[in-house]
Parts: C-alpha cells; structure tokens; sequence
C-alpha cells in the first residue's frame, strides 16, 4: 500500500532525494527550497527516516520536523501516515501544546518549533534524534530562529552527526546556508500551474489597519469578491483574512450561499473542522483562512484565492509596555505564497483585493519576529541555553540592542535572570520549562500557592488566549465564562488548564499551599493579572480613567464591570485611533494590597521636590512606578533638591521668572547685539545659553530661592552684569561699543533699540537729524544703526541705513509729501547743511532770539 500511494503522487521533490542525502551523508546540514505542492513537508521527512519503499529506502532514522503552527504540524502527521496506510501515533506521529500522538515505532515525529524548543533546553543533545528539518523557514518567526541557532551550537559542541535541513518555498538560501555553516542549497523543481491574477480594489477608498482594526467597508468588499469569484470560476474558493473576528465577519455576510459550504480555519479552530479543510468535501467550498493556510499542506479542491491583503504581526511598544498582534500589510513574498495555493493542482486565479499601483509598494518580505516582538521569552531562552546576550547564537538578524536590553529588565524584574550578569536564576528555570511567556510564568508560579495550583492555571489560561470578546472585558466575568461554556475557546480553555496545572506541579520547589478558599473569584483573577503585568496595575484617577504603574492611563469601557473600582490590574489594552488613553479590553479587581505584592519591585518612597503647576511643590511621596500611594508636605527640603527643582522651573518656563526690569532688558539686548555682532568674550545670552551658565551669574540669589515668588525678586540685570568680560577689561567698553543712547545734532539723546539685535534702530525725528552727513555706528564702527526718520508726528516717515544718499535723493519726496502737512516745521532744501531743531520754526526763532538777547544782556 505505501509503495502505490507514493507511486500515485509522484511528487516532484523525489527527483532532489539523492543531492540532498548526499549533502546530509557530507557536510551534515542543507537548505532545500521546493515550491509549494512538491512534497517537502510529506515525502521528505520519510524519505530520510528511511520509511519509503524502493530504491528510495535506506537505513531507518528518527526525524523531527519542526514546524511553525500546531494546524500545520498536525496535518502533516496525518498527511505522512496516510502515505504510509498508517494512523499517527504509529511510524508517524506528532506533538503539540496539550496534544501528544507518538508511539513506541514512531520514526518521524512532527513538532511545533516551541516544543521543540522546550525539548532542547530540557535535552541539548536531542538523544535519539538523527535529523532535524526546520519546516516553512522563510516565515522567519522568532521560535524557528532561535530552533536553528541552538541546533547549530549542539552540532558544533555535542553531536557533529546529527543533521539539520532548513526548508521553505521561498527563503533567503544564503542567509540559511551561511548560519548552518556554509551548508549546500538543494533546489526541487515544482510543477507550476498558471495563476492569473485580478486586481479587485474597493471602489471607495478604506481606512487603513490600525492595531487590530480593520475598516469593516474592507470585509464587506471582500465578502463581495469572494462572491464574484464563485460566479466567475470554477472549484473551491480559499479567502485569506487577518485574523478570527476578520473571518467570522465575513462568514456572517456569506450566510446565504445555499448549497456552498462555508469553513473558518485559524489557529483556534477545533481539529475536526481542520482536518475536513484537509480532507476536501463533495459540495463546493469556501475556505476562510488566516496566515495558517499560506505554507501549510494543500488544501484539496482550491482554485480561487481571495485575498484581503493584511496580515497579523507581533508589535510592541516598549515605552508604553502594551504588546499586541497588529494588522499590517501583507509582503510581497505572502501574496506570491498565497496565490500559490490557487495553482497546486490546476490552473486557477488570485483576487487580490488592492489596486495593482499599490503592489509595488508593499514590502519585499514579511519583518522577522525577531526584529519586531517583544523578546522577554527569546531573552528567557538564550539566559537558559547559557548566552544571555545571544552574541554566540547563529542567527539571520540580530536582536534589537533595545529590546533585547527591555526583555531582561522585565526578567530581572520577575526574577527570572541576574539583574547585573543577566546570567538565568533557578526560578528562570522553572519559568522556562512552564512554556509560557515569562510573565504568565511567573504569574503561575507566584499565584499557585496564594490561590491554588487549579485556580491558578485557568487564570492563566485565560491570559495566555485572549478570551473571545463576548466574554466581557472582566477578567473574573471571563472566567466563569469559560467554565460554563460549550464554545471552542472554552475546550481548548480546559485542555490548557490540565497543561499548566500539570507545569506548575513539576515546576515548583515547594510544595503546594493549601487554596486560599477566602478570596473572592474577582479578587483571584486581578490577583493573577497583577503578577503577570505588574506595571500594568493601576488606580483610578477620576472619570471613568486609570493610572498604571508603568505611566499609561487607561480606560474602562462604559458600563464595564470593572468602572468604579478603585484598583484593577489591566490584563490588555489597545490605544484606539485618536483616543487620548488606552482603553480597557481585559481586566481584574484588585486592591492596594495585592497590587503592593504584584508591583513589588516598582515600589519606591522617597522626598521629591519638583517644579509643578508652576511652582516648586515639595513632599514626601510613596510610589508604585507612577502610582502615588501616600503622599505629605515637606517642611525642610533638602537644599540641593530645591534648586533642582528651581533649575527644572527656569527650563520650563524661561528667565521670564525672574525680576526684569527696563534696563535689565534692555542690557540683555545689547549683549545679545555684541555677541552677535563682535563674538566672544561679549556673552551669548540666549535662554539655553543662560541656562547653561546659571551657576556663572545668578548665583547667590538662586541658592537661597525656596519658591517661585523669591525667583520672581532676583534682579535679572544686576545678575547678568556678571556675565560682562571683566577679566578682559571689555566690560567697560560697554557703553562704548553698544551705547544705550546716541547724541544726534539737535542735542537729544535718543535711545538706541536693540530688539533686534542684527539691525539696532534708532528712532529720530527727520529734523533733528539735519546737517548729520554719515550715518551713525556702534560696535567700534562695525555696525551702522538702521535710523528711522519719523515725521513731526512721530510717525516714521522714512527708514535708512545711508543718511548721505537719503539726504541726496530720498528726502526730496518725503520733502514734497510732508511740508505741507506740517508747514510750522522747518523743511529745508539742503538738510545736509541746515541747522538741526527739535522745534517749530516760530519756536526754533523764539529760541534764537532769547539766546540773542541773552548774549546781549550778558555784553552789557
């Protein structure tokens, strides 16, 4: 039977057998890139555990084939062993979280890369394993990296023979070629059906994605395509979709199909509905599907693709400590693999539901995991394995210094890694071997003897599965959900609450303390919560919105069970589009204590002294990071922090604070003018250069300030005084260089305006000026002043940096324009020979002839 059923497929990968046990049997290790429909995933991995008939059949090997989700490693198992006439568990079997098939014959054994990875730290040296294949390598998810690079070290440390194939339809040969030590590229030809490809964007433009949001105009458009596909063309048709609610959208539109059999696939689905997507149907179908579907095995029957064109990555927002999946763009390289699937078996079409000007440019490649996920269980892994910095590891991309340096602060904090070494603890250990997030571990392990194992494992079952959102954004609420209910999150619920109460059993070096039967459900669940994300405890501030510890505000939804608490431990939140807070999804009830426990580490209590509201506000404060427990008034202040907090004062809000008086001003503008115009050692007396210096020129009167009001008493000018280059003896060629007051030729003094200090202006009346040939300079005459000649009524009636051309030309129009406005004014024809006045001609004549008869007087 094995022999007809492997005849019958003729896969097109059986012609790379013999180059890629060449490889194996020489250097150890091999890439294989075979397009998808070629048999990689089903005929390789029997093939080199020696379990096909022929002359394909060699010595027996048990082979582990990692594979990236549980859907695909599943289908793979039952894939290989119908081949082999078999069912799994027999010479084929698999592993997954919360699912075991193996047997004592079992040869080829499938795994996710996170069992597989719990394995190696648990057994470096894979006792008993000849071959690994790291399957769908191209994905580039940060469990098959971290796979590859601790199976690089056992071959070079522990076991030179075992061998290593990184295997992917498309992927980066090199790169995998170059980590697994220059290992060779086997290539498999596949048999490519035509696909043709219609562009089908929306006719109204959509919002973009944004966190977990999708534009529901987007999933009606695409409820609509799938519709045209079914009329347009033949055979099943396979829609890819961002994510479950994205999925049951669209299911919801495509209720009335009639005789056409719609299926929901993801990572949440029960087996049995996956298994029938494998295992094809006589009516025609309709496959929604997430990324799940894009690598896996083929699904029989597809011709038609419909995609939506979005993708679910991992993000994180290290400042805000909220990590989530976000909706993206789909790359390039996922939209080649999805229309792919339309082509397995026979020509087919893709819809792609974006306008062909929009392809271009969409990214290349999918971003790895590793350059974009929160790393606190890659961090968890590499201190683990013996390289907390994972400098030694073989890897395509190296993690993010910054994230790398955020995932073991969150380790330290949980006591999972040496803060100063980074070097992993026991209780790291243990967290590690629970298979979680380090935070749900520590969760696990620190809740198990307050509030019992049991209790403890369906909490945190509930946080390592976001509950579906019927359930209610109460924590406690979900919970009593998940017990009663009949739904699949619910089965998949109880199965992980065997795994992890099984885990923490085996996990803990104490025994179990007795259940804490006093505490209430509510108070269990926020309890829990609070352990895993400590900085996420938060008080409520008023209306409805929250503080965590960490610094986010968050806020409950209206009618929420969790509004009017005055604690609660935020379990995960998002950031709406536009919204000036989080907003609450997941939450529980907790109190100060508990939150005291949780956030033990945030804890800190100490004298702050702080510019605020505009004033130095002085206490003594008690903090959960950014929560305020307790908070008094001091009455001694530590000097030293009080002019911190005075220095903070004139950061914020400027010199301003200070006593400016006229001439205060005005000297800071004159040396604003010398430093501008002449340079050092005249002082730069900008506020960031003040700033700088204030220790320079506005000590004393700074250390003796306990209060905005003594700031606003010290005499900015006599303090700026200081800043005068006395050492050089320029201080008093002050008004010298930059008089404060120009003599003009009638006599007045006028004050020279330094405002700005790249044109100082002096302001004149026309006639005061007359018989002045050159225009007026300051600073060592270097800088002529701007003079704005005004007319009798003050108002300016001509500007001029060059007195002698405007006395030459200009001064004849304004001469015209003005004397007959003002006729009791002189308005000579030659102003550079005329007498200057400040007067009237009738008062300019009195004045002439007092003096006249005052030198009469005085002859006699």
């Amino acid at each position: 039977m094995t022999a007809l059923r492997y005849d019958a497929l003729d896969l097109p990968v059986r012609a790379a057998l013999p180059a890629l046990r060449t490889a194996l049997e020489g250097p150890g290790s091999a890439v294989l890139c075979a397009p998808p429909g070629t048999g990689k995933t089903t005929l390789v991995p029997l093939a080199l555990a020696g379990l096909l008939d022929g002359p394909d059949g060699a010595g027996e090997r048990r082979v582990v084939v990692a594979e990236p989700r549980r859907i695909a490693a599943r289908a793979a198992a039952r894939r290989m062993a119908w081949l082999l006439g078999e069912k799994p568990g027999e010479r084929v079997g698999y592993t997954v979280r919360g699912e075991r098939q193996v047997g004592p014959r079992t040869r080829v054994e499938v795994v996710t890369t996170g069992v597989l990875l719990q394995r190696l730290q648990r057994d470096q040296e894979l006792s008993g394993v000849d071959v690994v294949i790291i399957d769908e390598c191209h994905e580039r998810h940060l469990d098959a990296d971290t796979v590859a690079a601790f199976l690089v070290d056992v071959r070079a440390a522990l076991r030179p023979e075992l061998r290593l194939v990184a295997a992917s339809a498309t992927t980066d040969a090199e790169g995998w070629a170059r980590i697994l030590g220059d290992a060779p590229v086997v290539e498999a030809q596949g048999i490519a059906h035509p696909v043709e490809v219609v562009w089908a964007p929306p006719a109204r433009p959509v919002r973009p994605p944004h966190g977990m949001r999708v534009d529901p105009a987007l999933l009606t458009h695409v409820a609509s395509v799938v519709r045209r596909a079914l009329a347009e063309r033949a055979g099943d048709v396979l829609c890819f979709l961002p994510g479950v609610g994205e999925i049951a959208r669209v299911a919801g539109q495509l209720g009335d199909l009639g005789d056409v059999e719609v299926l929901q696939v993801h990572g949440r689905a029960p087996a049995a509905v996956q298994d029938a997507v494998l295992a094809g149907g006589e009516r025609r179908r309709v496959v929604l599907a997430t990324s799940v579907a894009e690598s896996s095995l083929t699904v029989p029957g597809v011709r038609v693709v419909v995609d939506s064109g979005l993708a679910r990555e991992p993000r994180v927002d290290h400042a805000r400590g909220l990590s989530a999946l976000a909706t993206v763009r789909a790359s390039q390289a996922a939209g080649r693999q999805r229309a792919g699937r339309a082509g397995r078996e026979a020509p087919g079409a893709v819809y792609r539901c974006w306008a062909e000007a929009e392809d271009g440019r969409l990214p290349r490649f999918p971003a790895p995991e590793i350059k974009v996920a929160d790393l606190a269980a890659f961090a968890l892994q590499t201190a683990c394995w013996g390289d907390p910095d994972a400098a030694g590891l073989a890897l395509l991309d190296p993690p993010p210094a910054g994230a790398l340096a955020a995932a073991r602060d969150v380790l330290a904090a949980v006591g999972a890694v040496d803060a100063a070494t980074g070097r992993v603890t026991g209780r790291g250990t243990r967290m590690a071997r629970v298979g979680l997030h380090p935070r749900l571990a520590r969760a696990l392990l620190d809740a198990a003897p307050l509030v019992g194992t049991r209790r403890a494992a369906e909490v945190v079952a509930l946080l390592s599965e976001e509950p579906p959102r019927e359930y209610g954004d109460d924590l406690a609420g979900a919970w009593r959900s998940a017990r009663r209910g009949g739904d699949g999150y619910a089965a998949r619920w109880r199965t992980e609450t065997r795994r992890l109460a099984a885990a923490a059993k085996d996990a803990s070096s104490r025994a179990d303390a007795p259940e804490e039967t006093s505490w209430s459900e509510d108070r269990v669940a926020g309890t829990v919560a609070a352990l895993a994300f400590p900085e996420r405890v938060a008080r409520a501030v008023g209306g409805g919105v929250y503080l965590m510890a960490g610094g986010t505000r968050a806020e409950a939804r209206q009618g929420s069970a969790l509004a009017g608490a005055e604690w609660i431990s935020v379990a995960v939140a998002d950031r709406p589009v536009g919204a000036g807070h989080a907003r609450v999804l997941l939450g529980g009830h907790i109190d100060e204590d508990v939150a005291r426990r949780a956030a033990a580490p945030l804890h800190s209590e100490g004298d702050e002294v702080a510019w605020s509201g505009g004033d130095l506000v002085t206490r003594h404060v008690e903090r959960l990071g950014a929560v305020e427990l307790t908070v008094r008034p001091l009455k001694n202040p530590d000097p030293a922090l009080v002019r911190e907090g005075l220095l903070a004062g004139l950061r914020e809000e400027g010199t301003g604070l200070l006593k400016w008086s006229r001439g205060a001003g005005e000297l800071r503008e004159r040396l604003a003018f010398l430093h501008l115009r002449l340079g050092p050692p005249w002082p730069d007396v900008s506020e960031e250069a003040l700033y700088a210096r204030v220790d320079e020129w506005l000590e004393p009167e700074l250390s003796k300030a306990r209060r905005r009001a003594d700031l606003g008493r010290i005499d900015a000018g006599q303090a700026l005084a200081r800043l005068l280059p006395w050492a050089t003896g320029e201080a008093t060629r002050l008004d010298e260089l930059a008089p404060e007051r120009f003599e003009v030729p009638s006599g007045s003094r006028i004050r020279i305006d330094y405002s700005d200090p790249e044109q100082p202006v002096l302001a004149v009346k026309l006639q005061e000026m007359f018989g002045l040939a050159e225009t007026p300079r300051i600073a060592g005459g270097t800088a002529p002043v701007v003079v704005h000649l005004l007319s009798p009524a003050g108002r300016p009636a001509a500007v001029t940096a060059d007195l002698a051309s405007f006395w030459g030309g200009g001064y004849r129009a304004v001469r015209a324009e003005l004397r007959g406005r003002y006729p009791r004014h002189p308005w000579p024809e030659d102003p550079a020979t005329a007498a200057p006045t400040r007067y009237t001609k009738a008062r300019q004549a009195q004045k002439e002839a007092q003096r006249e008869a005052g030198q009469r007087g005085t002859g006699g």
